[in-house]
């Protein structure tokens, strides 16, 4: 079988999150902000794969956030993204991010396994079931409003991908959402699946996640919260015979001293913060998504702006190596990685802080 490092071993987990986007995780008009061209983007997956880093994880958009740098608004399609990144390394995963609801289930069974055979078994689906309004107005779709619906339609969605990946014989479908007439799964991925990450928030949401998923995404804004989640979700999981392991995010910024690292999360994220994006990106996220708790409305917004919503780690490479602990202490099995540049500031974390996690045992 061939080896995935997403189910290989008990290490706590890293990756990168959003480098198919303009800007990656931090909607910042500093003129060193990310540019996601995929120069760039290769660079990093084979920096990346060489340095021991588990896996990328793309985000799906489809429309920007506004603002002066349009946030968001240049953005690599993450199953093209994925097949390319995945032909040019060697042991990294990657994920393509799927919308259910833009993306026909037939069609996607044949990418996914397409793209595991190029990589000889590293790839992995990240399912999106919906919440951004706008942009399913953009692709002429109608976001429902309740969350039973879209789990619904993504279940059936995901359902006949593990049909198409599990047959051996032509099948006909006849489904609530889906209709589909003689059709076959071949090839299939090398193991038979890929792994599977769905971040969900509502109630729904976690159904479906515990139901499916191999990792389930949640932010971390409170660490005494997150184990109590945490061991909700796991607790869920097997009570359905199932084990679902816990990632979250993380915004990096790692500087030889504290009162760098600092000043420089205050020049991105304050005094050079894209503020009309980081408002329509909360108000959308509030307003169609569980995904963040809304009573840290006002910590939130400032996450945001720093690093997209996610758990900040600032400071030296031992202040740094320590906030990941923590996350591992907290029961995560693992967590994303952004940078304001990916390019030029993940040599610094791979030499300085890498190290101290691998000597801590968690690598």
């Amino acid at each position: 079988m061939p080896h995935h490092p997403m189910l290989s071993g008990d290490r706590f987990r890293l990756g990168t999150f959003s480098t198919n986007c303009s800007s990656g995780m931090t909607p910042t008009k500093a003129p060193e902000r990310w540019v996601n061209s995929w120069d760039n983007n290769l660079k990093l997956a084979k920096m990346l794969d060489e340095a021991g880093i588990d896996f990328m994880l793309p985000i799906a958009r489809w429309i920007g956030y506004g603002g002066e740098t349009d946030f968001h608004g240049g953005v690599l399609e993450t199953m093209t993204w994925a097949a390319g990144l995945l032909a040019a390394t060697k042991n990294i995963a990657v994920f393509a991010t799927i919308h259910t609801a833009a993306n026909p289930p037939v069609v996607v069974a044949k990418q996914m396994a397409t793209i595991d055979h190029i990589s000889h078994g590293r790839a992995g689906l990240n399912i999106v079931a919906g919440w951004n309004k706008p942009e399913y107005e953009a692709l002429g779709l109608t976001l429902p409003d309740d969350h039973e619906t879209r789990y619904a339609y993504a279940q059936e969605w995901y359902d006949l991908i593990q049909k198409l990946w599990t047959s051996d014989e032509h099948f006909d479908w006849e489904g609530k959402y889906f209709k589909a007439k003689r059709v076959k799964g071949d090839p299939k991925p090398l193991r038979g699946t890929v792994p599977i990450i769905n971040a969900a928030g509502s109630p729904q949401g976690r159904e479906f996640a515990t139901d499916n998923a191999n990792f389930l995404f949640t932010p971390a804004i409170d660490l005494e919260r997150s184990k109590v989640e945490i061991a909700e979700l796991k607790a869920q999981a097997k009570a359905k015979g199932r084990d679902v392991n816990v990632l979250t995010f993380s915004h990096v910024i790692c500087r030889p001293t504290e009162a760098e690292a600092k000043a420089y999360a205050d020049y991105t994220a304050v005094e050079n913060a894209d503020t009309d994006a980081v408002d329509n990106l909360v108000r959308l996220q509030f307003a169609h998504a569980h995904s963040f708790p809304h009573d840290l409305l006002a910590q939130i917004k400032h996450l945001f702006a720093l690093g997209h919503g996610g758990f900040p780690l600032i400071g030296t490479p031992d202040q740094v190596a320590e906030g990941i602990l923590k996350l591992h202490a907290t029961g995560f099995a693992g967590t994303t990685l952004s940078f304001v540049d990916y390019v030029e500031e993940f040599p610094y974390f791979r030499d300085t802080v890498l190290p101290k996690l691998a000597a801590a045992g968690i690598r």
